[in-house]
C-alpha cells in the first residue's frame, strides 16, 4: 500500500503538508528521514527513535548493507524491519549514491556498474534490474531506481549522457519490478530519480521523463553535491513545478535546516541527509536559536542545559559543561547525546512547518526562523 493524501496548502509559497500511507504505518509530510546506512542511525538505539525523537520513517543503503551483513542474512531474518526491529516505514536508496561517491574504484557502462568494495577490494556488479532485486530482499517500503549521480561542477555532455543513461535505467528497474513480486507480506514503492546536474534544459527534461513513468512518487537527485545553495534550490523549484502535485517530492541528501525550509516552501515533501548525525558526532548542535559547536573553551564552565527550551529531553537534562567534557574526553555518550539532540531537533522543525503551513503563516514564520537558524551561538 502507498497512498499520499495533500491536506493543506501555503498560499504564499507551494509548501504543503500532507499524509503518506504505507504497510508499517503512516508519515506526516514534510518529513525528515534520519539515515541508517548499515541498518543502525549510528549512535542511538531503535527505541530512541521511536520514544524520543518519534520518527516515523529511517533510511538504510542498499551498497552498504548488500556488503554487510549481505542479503542472505536479511532475508533469513524476514527483512530488514525484522533484522534490525524497526516496526515503522523504511526507504533504501538504490546504491546509485555510491556510484558518485565511489568515483575512483567503479566502471559503469549501459549494463551497469562494476565497483569494488570499500571493505576488502572485492569486485561486484549492480545492474538496474539487480539493484532492484537486492531492494526486494532488503524489503523497505520505498525502495530507489539505480541512477548515476553526477558530481559538481559537470560538463554539459556529461550530464546529458548521464542522465540519458539513467533514464534507460530506470526503464530496465522499472520493468523488473513490475515483473517481480515483494518476498514480504506487505507492499514497496518504487520511486523514480529526476537528474540533470545543474543544467535547467537537462532538469526540465528529465523531471518530464520521470514524471511520464507515472509512479506513485518522485525524487530529485543529484543536488547537494557541492553546488552553490541557490543553484540547487533553482533547480529544485523548477523540478517541483513539473513533478505531479498530488504525489509526494523526495529531495535526496538535503540538507542544513536552512535548505529544509527553504525547500519545503518551493514543494518538497521527504528529506533525508546524514548532515545531522554526521556533525552530531563532531560536537555540532542545531537549536531553534542557532548553531552551537560543543567543543568550544565558551562551553567549558557552562552549567546551564544544553538547550532548556528545546525538544530533546536529554539536551534539557545534561549540561553544556558536561556534553563538552564528555566530547573532550571522547566519550561515546557525548556523540549520543549530541545525535539525540540534533535529529529531535529536525523532526521538531518538521513539525513546526506542518503546523504553521496548516496554519497559513508558513512563508512569514520561515523568513523569521532562517536568521536565527544561521546564527552562530
Amino acid at each position: 500500500m502507498f497512498l499520499f493524501n495533500i491536506k493543506h496548502t501555503d498560499t504564499k509559497s507551494n509548501a504543503r503538508t500532507g499524509v503518506i500511507t504505507t504497510d508499517h504505518g503512516t508519515i506526516e509530510t514534510p518529513i525528515f528521514m534520519p539515515v541508517g546506512t548499515a541498518g543502525t542511525v549510528k549512535g542511538i538505539h531503535q527505541h530512541e527513535l521511536k520514544t524520543d525523537i518519534d520518527a516515523k520513517i529511517i533510511l538504510g543503503n542498499t551498497y552498504h548493507l548488500f556488503l554487510r551483513p549481505g542479503t542472505e542474512i536479511i532475508q533469513q531474518a524476514g527483512g530488514l524491519h525484522k533484522f534490525i526491529g524497526w516496526d515503522r516505514p523504511m526507504l533504501t536508496d538504490s546504491g546509485g549514491y555510491q556510484v558518485y561517491s565511489l568515483s575512483e574504484n567503479r566502471k559503469i557502462n549501459e549494463k551497469g556498474v562494476t565497483f569494488r568494495s570499500h571493505i576488502d577490494g572485492s569486485s561486484h556488479f549492480f545492474t538496474p534490474e539487480r539493484a532492484i532485486s537486492i531492494q526486494r530482499q532488503i524489503g523497505a517500503d520505498i525502495i530507489m531506481a539505480f541512477d548515476e549521480c553526477t558530481p559538481y561542477p559537470c560538463d554539459y555532455n556529461y550530464a546529458k549522457s548521464s542522465m540519458e543513461l539513467t533514464h534507460r535505467w530506470l526503464k530496465r528497474c522499472c520493468e523488473y519490478f513490475d515483473q517481480s513480486e515483494p518476498l514480504y507480506d506487505y507492499e514497496q514503492t518504487l520511486f523514480p530519480i529526476v537528474q540533470g546536474s545543474t543544467y535547467r534544459d537537462l532538469r526540465k527534461a528529465s523531471a518530464e521523463t520521470v514524471a511520464s513513468f507515472g509512479r506513485p512518487a518522485n525524487a530529485i537527485g543529484g543536488l547537494s553535491v557541492g553546488e552553490p545553495h541557490e543553484m540547487m534550490y533553482e533547480s529544485t523549484e523548477l523540478v517541483c513545478q513539473i513533478l505531479p502535485k498530488d504525489k509526494p517530492r523526495y529531495l535526496m541528501g538535503v540538507g542544513t535546516p536552512v535548505n529544509l525550509l527553504e525547500c519545503i516552501g518551493l514543494g518538497i515533501d521527504m528529506f533525508d541527509c546524514v548532515l545531522p548525525s554526521r556533525n552530531a558526532r563532531h560536537g555540532m548542535l542545531y537549536t531553534a536559536n542557532g548553531i552551537m559547536n560543543m567543543k568550544n573553551a565558551k562551553w567549558k564552565d557552562d552549567h546551564s542545559a544544553i538547550d532548556p527550551e528545546g525538544p530533546c529531553s536529554t539536551s534539557q537534562f545534561y549540561t553544556k559543561a558536561y556534553l563538552r567534557h564528555l566530547l573532550q574526553c571522547k566519550e561515546l555518550l557525548g556523540a549520543q547525546i549530541c545525535t539525540l539532540h540534533n535529529l529531535s531537533f529536525y523532526l521538531w522543525l518538521m513539525n513546526e512547518a506542518r503546523l504553521h503551513i496548516a496554519a497559513g503563516d508558513f512563508s512569514k514564520w520561515k523568513d523569521k526562523m532562517i536568521p536565527n537558524l544561521q546564527r552562530r551561538l
